[in-house]
């Protein structure tokens, strides 16, 4: 009770001591030299002579308990941001690391990709030329022992296991490996090292003359990534680009300029920003781009944020390609990351931005109402905007057109080009405990075992696609097996869903090669409507072009389709 008391006390002080704070920063914050500015407002204001100086030392010289100052700011300054707009956010020093490290392009650890479905470790695969290569561990190994400590079969939380596999460059950890094949542990001694993190998922051809890349966020490395497959796909005879930013919630601004430069020509606005005063700041292409001449399809969905719309937005307003999908997530708010001494860091929202065509792409939101903003997405999908492009609803004033006479609108995420609805056509109830129950994904694990030999010597997709195309019997196998778990067989319900068996089979199996995401995805396509629509399109495109017929895709994609997101299904690469 008296610990209640207490915090009902301090807290409204401190959160008025914070607003009064935040009030004096913002009249001092403009976007030049924001962190120099940021520190000199701070620095008043904790000196004795400031409010918030003069408060913290009232509570520590006349408070009746002895309180730390710096555990009240570290509670009052997430509640402070918090009644700003939802994408400015206070980052404690503690989470850092984990933070910045997906968008840095490395972090320190073993260089394993590892899953637990069960409770053991099982390894999937091994980045070429890490520190677990060189030590000896193989994709299919299960790690039994970290250093001393026993970790099969001891239910130990995933978050745990990645703990005690990473550590600082240098270092070194003890394994012990259960080998199929070899009857007792195989111990290994891993020195920990520098393991990158590539933001492009999957980089392949998908047709003879359709590239396909997947991009999951705009980190450091991402231009020079892009540029990369770029290079290797054009070798490969590529003349149009699926470029696939579902998911892709952001990163940094300036790769996304930089990856919209590579598309357009010359002198084409990309995006601007503009502060509270009014200064804009204008991005347009160089003319250095080398890849303006390439067919263009760029995939979005409501997971697509921030710097994906920039990039989706760019592409849209100068009708440089086509954008299909569902309406994007709907951020246009520019954050800077101020650091503070102890290592922690504010991510203030500092500009707005705005597309070519002069459209804010931010959804509506209430300041202080985070939860709200959030359960936007939801919904969305309560009001059935998965499913049809009638239920979204635009105001003339948000109108505006392109050059090129394309009507876009702005007040809430990119509005693709092409609506694709989310097709559950043959998502039967006998699929849903396959996937759900997370049985088909176990099976795969299994087969992957089965045929671990085979699987380590695959080196290309059409390998692959041979080895998967010769057994006839697998997805009778899989229905046995989802039998033997407990899933009753419906015959007609396994008749509609057969497909999307099928084709998430052979993409979790092709996923344990050193394929990794390329041949999930090569193989997820044919039940990936939007992607199927994006091959159909660039096809047409480039017969128009060449005025030869468009037969180029891959073996009889299905009519119907769709893709499944399993919760249970997660990877971590340590």
């Amino acid at each position: 009770m008296y610990k209640n008391s207490r915090h009902t006390i301090l807290f409204p002080l401190l959160l008025a001591v914070g607003v009064v704070a935040g009030i004096l920063l913002g009249q001092y914050l403009g976007r030049s030299k924001v962190e120099q500015q940021f520190r000199g407002v701070v620095s008043r204001l904790a000196t004795p002579e400031g409010k918030l100086g003069y408060t913290l030392s009232l509570i520590e010289r006349e408070y009746i308990d002895s309180l730390s100052v710096d555990s009240l700011t570290e509670l009052v300054l997430p509640k402070l941001i918090s009644e700003l707009d939802p994408h400015s956010v206070y980052i404690p020093a503690s989470e850092m690391q984990a933070v910045n490290e997906p968008l840095e392009g490395e972090f320190d650890g073993i260089g394993v990709v590892f899953n637990m479905a069960t409770d053991t470790v099982v390894v999937l695969n091994v980045v070429p030329s890490g520190p677990s290569r060189k030590a000896g561990v193989q994709p299919g190994d299960r790690i039994i022992r970290i250093d001393d400590s026993l970790v099969a079969g001891q239910k130990i939380p995933q978050d745990q296991i990645v703990k005690r596999l990473r550590g600082k460059r240098g270092t070194s950890v003890r394994l012990s490996l259960e080998r199929r094949g070899i009857d007792h542990p195989v111990e290994v001694t891993v020195v920990r090292d520098a393991i990158p993190v590539k933001s492009i998922e999957a980089a392949f051809m998908l047709t003879s003359k359709l590239g396909y890349v997947k991009l999951s966020q705009f980190s450091r490395t991402s231009y020079a990534e892009l540029m990369t497959a770029l290079r290797r796909l054009r070798r490969e005879g590529m003349q149009g680009l699926i470029f696939d930013l579902r998911g892709n919630a952001g990163g940094y601004l300036d790769q996304a300029i930089l990856i919209a430069n590579e598309f357009l020509p010359a002198e084409r606005l990309i995006v601007y920003t503009e502060d509270r005063h009014g200064a804009r700041m204008h991005e347009y292409s160089n003319g250095n781009g080398r890849s303006t001449d390439l067919g263009l399809a760029i995939l979005i969905d409501e997971g697509s944020a921030s710097s994906s719309e920039i990039l989706a937005g760019a592409v849209q307003d100068n009708d440089r390609g086509t954008i299909l999908g569902r309406r994007s997530f709907g951020k246009g708010l520019v954050q800077r990351q101020i650091p503070y001494s102890d290592g922690s860091a504010l991510r203030l929202t500092t500009a707005r931005y705005y597309t070519p065509t002069g459209r804010s792409i931010q959804k509506p939101y209430t300041r202080g109402d985070g939860e709200s903003y959030q359960m936007e997405l939801w919904e969305r999908y309560a009001h059935h905007e998965h499913f049809s492009a009638d239920s979204i609803r635009f105001a003339d004033s948000l109108k505006f057109t392109t050059p090129g006479g394309r009507v876009v609108y702005g007040g809430g995420g990119i509005m693709p080009d092409r609506f694709i609805p989310a097709d559950t056509t043959d998502v039967t109830p006998w699929f849903i405990q396959v996937t759900g129950r997370n049985i088909l994904y176990r099976y795969t694990m299994e087969y992957a075992d089965r045929h671990r030999t085979q699987l380590n010597e695959i080196e290309s997709l059409a390998a692959l696609q041979r080895l998967l195309d010769g057994d006839n019997r697998l997805v009778e196998d899989f229905l046995e097996y989802a039998r033997q778990k407990g899933v009753k067989p419906n015959r007609t319900q396994i008749a509609r869903s057969r497909h999307l068996v099928e084709a998430q089979l052979r993409a979790y199996i092709g996923r344990n090669t050193t394929l990794e995401d390329n041949a999930f995805y090569y193989n997820i396509y044919p039940i990936d409507n939007v992607l199927v629509e994006a091959v159909e399109l660039l096809n047409r495109e480039l017969a128009s072009r060449s005025a030869a017929p468009a037969a180029d895709s891959l073996n009889n994609p299905p009519s119907r389709s769709w893709k499944t997101e399993n919760i249970e299904t997660i990877e971590f690469r340590q």
